[in-house]
């Protein structure tokens, strides 16, 4: 029951360092750069001569501009924290045999063996001396009969 309740904690604690990480990423995304700051800024002054002859204050996250001067302004695409899905890198859940499987024998008349099982034995012992037997009678009447049949030759 520990072992549960220590498991759900780790889990519940593993997700809020998840959701932590995905709100810092999220906080930096939407936060605008220094440099982009400054171009904004300098825009609503009216500056806009100055953009022009500098041309480094653009900034592109997702476009890549054919001008090469414009292509130093290529921003990075920021990386977010690895996110680890805890369903794929769980292991497979242990397979549980029903109790109740192993209560019915395997065999319906395993109980009357058991209970029998001297009694068959002492008649197995007692078959096999008799088949002996027949057939030393037989073995020797064959010699008999080979006997007498030189004999009358």
């Amino acid at each position: 029951m520990a072992t549960e309740e220590d498991s759900i904690e780790q889990a519940a604690a593993e997700r809020r360092e998840r959701l932590r990480a995905l709100r810092a990423a999220q906080e930096l995304f939407e936060t605008p750069d220094e440099d982009s700051a400054q171009a904004q800024n300098q825009l609503e002054d009216g500056d806009a001569n100055n953009n022009e002859e500098n041309g480094h204050n653009l900034k592109f996250r997702n476009y890549l501009p054919h001008d090469k001067q414009l292509q130093e302004g290529k921003l990075t695409a920021p990386e977010l924290p690895k996110f680890e899905d805890p369903v794929a890198t769980a292991p497979p859940p242990e397979k549980k045999e029903d109790p109740f499987l192993n209560i019915a024998p395997k065999k319906p008349n395993w109980d009357l063996r058991r209970d029998v099982q001297k009694k068959l034995d002492k008649l197995e012992r007692r078959t096999q001396k008799a088949l002996y037997k027949l057939i030393e009678e037989q073995e020797k009447q064959r010699q008999l009969e080979d006997g007498s049949a030189v004999a009358e030759d």
